[in-house]
């Protein structure tokens, strides 16, 4: 409650939606030519990105949260856009060019646009915003104005550096980029990084739950999973419900009533029935990666590190290797064609840094300057000579992560982790506690409640985006904190289990389309679906396990746990406790309605989107042409999606 006093008393605050960046230049020129100075008269002057800032006050424009926080898709950044998505609000929209014409004809509907817009700002930014940047601020120790337009990265790096100075860590280097660096057998290295997630769309069409759908399944993985009921659900009772199994009652007929559906089905494999459309992605996939394997930049080591630590002793189970892959760009001329080269350019001249001074020699020029010069001779010879610029290669990298390198960077993730589902925890505590006040018809005990849903919801989407940073930071330019062996490792083992969940779908249903952290799939309606577990356990009587999800968790536990973490329990003596560590688990969303792919002309890009009643536009769907959108926008109107959605026998087909 003190920090919603503190969030919510920030009211005096000026908010705009990009205007001050378009009209500020056209006003400053105007007081100019009347002698006057706005930064003299209302402190705002411009700053050295172009954006207009005071001592005195904060300037929050909502155009810097839509681009970077608000999830929206590319083409609907704009006001309009952006309130009708977040706020169910349709601004007044009027033709550009009919405005010049509108102030003199039709004074009061510009006016009425014009206000329009004004509240479409006030309350995205009130909903949104405001409690969003100032949730941040309790983060991250910045001003808001900073929070605001800084990228993640910066974000990420500034709390690091805080938590890395409470555990008296030393701050890293920046992370300096070497120039023309050269590969082991002596190629000029142009550009080199790691191979991403897995994202594969794999079928498209229209799937609905009420429309049956072709299934050719294999009967062996039935077995397979017929064999693994009991571990399964042990499992998912004790390892993700926290319940012991002495303590659940009907363990064995929720065993029978699993068994019994993967018997019927494995008697026929081949059937066509109504599917069961779910979203089956793993929370928090790259962050519990990292503290599933105890990943920090810092732990990346080689032979050498190894030899000189005074763990490193016969029998030590500290070093653990993983898998990743590389990929770079490589020049195909050789090391000795790069060094003759080289020796072309020293005997060159190069033109004068300034106007009229004398020609540079080579070794005058700053190492960029240098690197951009060889390169670019370089590039040419291979033009000519080679008929190429530019080799692919692609290597399969094995890096030793130390599992016992000082935890700071492992446990700000794992802190942010666990905050982020308290206050997820207590959004929904306090929405629970809004509805009952609706029904109640308590006014005030109403807006309390939305005010503590807002804050909650608002410190959770802080965490979410901190948390997602973390990953990406470790490849960013100048990092601190930079390793691209850790990035690398992060998204090969992540697309690994959904490479190893499509497997599995596959036989057992159809997979649809393959996410970085997730799967969207159909599944026989008969299928073993939610079963609901009874205990004596006094704060669990009822938990619901949801079969699909629990399948792949056994699965991703057998394949990815990590036998060799090791925990520090004594710092005095350096004592390690080793123990297994897994925190990767599927969560399931669904069943949906519907769900529809359209084709693509393009390999690999298919637009998606699904939901349990109504359709949106997809992330990375953009209209060119205005009848295309207009006619889009009427097919997604609520109305005709509802109806499409809920009709009983349309005349529809996969």
């Amino acid at each position: 409650c003190s920090i919603m006093s503190t969030i919510l008393s920030f009211k005096h605050v000026p908010m705009v939606y990009l205007c001050l960046c378009v009209l500020r230049p056209f006003i400053e020129t105007r007081a100019a030519q009347l002698g006057l100075s706005m930064h003299r008269e209302i402190g705002f002057q411009k700053d050295n990105q172009g954006e207009y800032k005071a001592s005195q006050a904060i300037h929050m424009d909502c155009l810097r949260w839509v681009k970077r926080d608000s999830y929206l898709p590319v083409g609907s950044h704009n006001l309009k856009a952006a309130a009708k998505a977040k706020l169910g609000y349709d601004p007044v929209e009027l033709d550009p060019e009919e405005m010049c014409r509108m102030a003199t004809e039709e004074p009061q509907t510009l006016a009425t646009y014009s206000v329009s817009d004004a509240v479409a700002t006030y309350y995205l930014y009130m909903k949104y915003v405001h409690p969003f940047i100032f949730a941040l601020c309790t983060i991250i120790p910045m001003e808001p104005d900073e929070v605001l337009r800084k990228g993640s990265g910066t974000l990420c790096e500034a709390l690091l550096m805080v938590q890395a100075f409470h555990v008296n860590i030393v701050f890293p280097n920046k992370q300096e980029q070497v120039f023309n660096k050269l590969t082991d057998d002596g190629h000029v290295l142009d550009s080199e990084t790691y191979v991403g997630g897995h994202v594969e769309a794999l079928e498209s069409g229209v799937f609905r739950s009420d429309i049956p759908c072709r299934f050719k399944m294999n009967p062996a993985a039935f077995d397979f999973l017929l064999q693994r009921v009991e571990r399964t659900l042990r499992h998912a009772i004790e390892e993700e419900e926290k319940i012991p199994l002495e303590q659940v009652t009907n363990f064995n007929e929720v065993c029978d009533e699993i068994k019994r559906k993967l018997i019927s089905l494995k008697e026929v494999p081949n059937r066509i029935e109504c599917p069961l459309i779910y979203h089956l992605d793993v929370g928090a996939m790259y962050p519990n990666i990292i503290l599933t394997n105890r990943l920090q930049p810092s732990a990346m080591v080689d032979e050498a590190t190894c030899a000189a630590c005074d763990f490193n002793k016969p029998g030590a189970n500290c070093q653990r290797r993983m898998t990743w892959q590389w990929r770079g760009e490589i020049m195909p001329a050789s090391r000795s064609e790069f060094h003759r080269i080289q020796q072309q350019l020293e005997s060159e001249k190069f033109p004068p840094f300034f106007p009229n001074g004398p020609p540079r020699a080579f070794h005058v020029l700053n190492r960029e300057e240098q690197a951009r010069h060889e390169k670019k001779r370089l590039g040419d010879y291979c033009r000519k000579a080679y008929k190429k610029v530019h080799l692919t290669r692609l290597e399969e990298r094995v890096t030793t992560i130390c599992q016992r390198e000082n935890s700071f960077y492992v446990d700000t993730v794992r802190a942010f982790r666990d905050r982020r589902y308290e206050f997820k925890g207590l959004h929904k505590v306090w929405k629970k506690k809004l509805s009952t006040a609706q029904d109640n018809g308590d006014a005030a005990e109403v807006k309390r409640c939305k005010n503590m849903e807002i804050l909650y919801e608002s410190l959770q989407l802080a965490h979410k985006c901190i948390l997602n940073s973390f990953y990406g930071y470790v490849m960013r330019k100048g990092a601190r904190w930079y390793s691209m062996e850790m990035a690398g490792i992060v998204c090969f083992t992540g697309a690994n289990i959904i490479t190893q969940a499509r497997e599995l779908i596959e036989q057992i249903g159809r997979p649809l389309e393959l996410d970085t952290d997730g799967i969207w799939c159909v599944l026989p309606n008969t299928f073993p679906e939610n079963f609901v577990i009874k205990s004596t356990n006094e704060k669990k009587p009822k938990v619901t396990i949801s079969y699909p999800g629990a399948m792949l968790n056994i699965m991703v536990k057998e394949g990815f746990t990590n036998h060799q973490y090791q925990e520090l329990v004594d710092p005095a003596s350096l004592t390690y406790e080793t123990r297994a560590e897994n925190s990767i688990f599927f969560e399931v969303d669904g069943p949906y309605l519907a769900m529809i792919l359209p084709a693509s002309k393009e390999e690999g890009k298919k637009l998606k989107k699904s939901n349990t009643e109504t359709l949106a536009l997809p992330h990375n769907f953009i209209i060119k042409r205005a009848s295309l959108l207009k006619s889009y926008i009427i097919f997604l109107s609520k109305e005709l999606v509802t109806s499409f959605l809920k009709q009983l026998k349309p005349p529809l087909h996969c």
